[in-house]
């Protein structure tokens, strides 16, 4: 594997890279940020995952964590959406809800997304191995994150593989795809009609079905334009209830969905996980 280094800045003591390798997962190049604290020896790592159209930048540029990773001894790392460059399919109107910059954390089974739509093991098993082989990464301590689809993402991976995760958190999740018009069309197109293969990919399912986390923290803004009709924490605090998570949902009056939104509570969930990483 070989690691390209795109760009390199000092912030708050440590520094903010960006990187590109080629995946074996997605068959394509990929890139992605890691923010490597000032403090020496392996540290604890917090992934953080994006939602619709972004890439591993907007947080980078906009999340304001750099400071607190900094002050914690956290690194930080954010991978990109979904498999780009010349050849990867996209949606046929070219909607920004389904193929590039929505990958939606799963792994495609049907065609022709199949060939390059592996996020579900990009983000599981390689860019873990990517980064431990080139960062001084406490690999026993990790945690996860996301916001919207990414929300989605750090949910449904936490649920699907137990004990890989510490600490799990979400800025805005998508509570339930399968009940939204975002996931059912991501679920519907990458994974095929059987609904049924949907619920292993749907935080509320895979809890109603006997998944479990330690505990959760998510932040929501009341003002978010997707609440009502994409996001639905509703479903997710009514399946945390009945299985017994502690889940700490903060409904944030007057916030949206924007990175101004996540940016207010970042470090909340920075010490959040700090906490329970050690």
């Amino acid at each position: 594997m070989t690691l390209e280094t795109v760009s390199t800045t000092k912030a708050f003591g440590g520094v903010q890279g960006v990187y590109r390798h080629e995946s074996r997962e997605t068959k394509t190049p990929m890139t992605f940020s890691v923010f490597v604290p000032p403090q020496a020896g392996p540290r604890p790592v917090v992934w953080y995952l994006s939602g619709l159209t972004c890439t591993h930048a907007n947080v980078t540029e906009k999340g304001q964590f750099q400071r607190v990773c900094a002050e914690l001894g956290l690194i930080f790392v954010a991978p990109d959406t979904s498999p780009r460059g010349e050849g990867v399919p996209d949606d046929p109107q070219g909607a920004y809800d389904f193929g590039l910059g929505a990958g939606f954390y799963v792994d495609a089974t049907q065609t022709p997304w199949a060939a390059n739509y592996r996020m579900e093991s990009y983000v599981v098993s390689e860019l873990p191995e990517v980064v431990a082989a080139a960062f001084a990464v406490d690999m026993a301590r990790q945690g996860l994150t996301g916001h919207s689809m990414g929300g989605h993402g750090a949910l449904t991976l936490a649920l699907r593989h137990p004990g890989r995760w510490a600490s799990v958190s979400a800025f805005a999740p998508i509570a339930s795809p399968m009940r939204c018009p975002w996931g059912e069309k991501a679920l519907g197109g990458y994974l095929g009609p059987d609904r049924a293969a949907w619920r292993r990919h749907d935080a509320t399912a895979l809890i109603e079905d006997g998944a479990r986390l330690p505990d959760l923290l998510v932040d929501q803004g009341e003002a978010d334009g997707f609440l009502e009709s994409q996001l639905r924490p509703e479903l997710l605090e009514a399946a945390c209830r009945d299985a017994g998570i502690p889940l700490t949902l903060r409904r944030q009056p007057g916030y949206d969905h924007s990175y101004y939104f996540i940016a207010s509570f970042m470090e909340d969930h920075l010490r959040w996980h700090a906490e329970r990483l050690g």
